[in-house]
């Protein structure tokens, strides 16, 4: 078990390095200025022809915002869940540390919204508002892939006996994370690269997550072994 845990924070380790290593790529090469009012982006040229080949679909950039709030939905579920059993438990110690640490997870990921909303890197292709915006990484599709991994994964604990309410539940997940990330390029809100380097450091704090999720189990299995050694 303990092996597995390491396993996977080591895939979270290279993942994040992937997405530093693509940071500076694009922060570095072929950077120009083709953006509204003059604004920069890298991988210009790919950049660019994504964007001119998918054009700007507003319709859509409305269907993955309720999208992305159906998806947000789930993170208050878990915290009504939380207030539930704290109320009932009469002890933060005694919440759930699965449900405690999915808590911790969703604190990261807006301290890692906010973080890139004062770190630019670079601006929309688009101006939405009257300003321009930041847009790398993509934190609609950051957002929406780690609340719904994370949500599947806590689906699975929870509902282990229930097959069946888990393949629908994991089906109906997955279709709205694939049509909104998808839909998040095709609306043109969003160069090629935002919606990359969104994938990757989503999947890099999923697996991060996953890792120590697997090290609570170590933990439990470790405790619940040395009582039998007690007895």
């Amino acid at each position: 078990m303990k092996n597995k845990s390491q396993k996977y924070m080591l895939i979270a380790a290279i993942l994040f390095l992937v997405f530093v290593a693509f940071t500076f790529v694009v922060t570095h090469i072929d950077v120009r200025a083709i953006g509204p009012q003059q604004s920069s982006v890298g991988l210009a040229s790919l950049n660019q022809w994504v964007f001119d080949f998918l054009g700007v679909n507003l319709l859509w950039y409305e269907i993955t915002g309720w999208l992305g709030a159906i998806v947000m939905l789930f993170p208050l579920g878990f915290a009504v869940l939380g207030a539930y059993q704290l109320f009932k438990r009469k002890s933060l110690r005694k919440v759930d540390e699965d449900v405690l640490l999915l808590g911790g997870f969703y604190v990261v990921i807006a301290a890692v919204y906010l973080f890139f909303e004062q770190v630019v890197v670079n601006y929309r292709p688009i101006i939405l508002e009257t300003a321009l915006e930041a847009s790398y990484p993509s934190s609609h599709t950051m957002m929406v892939i780690s609340v719904a991994m994370t949500t599947i994964l806590q689906f699975h604990r929870l509902f282990s006996q229930q097959k069946i309410w888990l393949i629908v539940s994991e089906t109906i997940i997955m279709m709205l994370m694939v049509v909104t990330v998808m839909g998040r390029l095709i609306s043109g809100v969003h160069w090629f690269t935002d919606i990359m380097a969104g994938i990757i450091l989503s999947v890099a704090l999923v697996m991060l997550y996953y890792a120590l999720t697997i090290r609570l189990k170590e933990k439990k299995a470790a405790k619940k072994m040395l009582s039998y050694i007690r007895v």
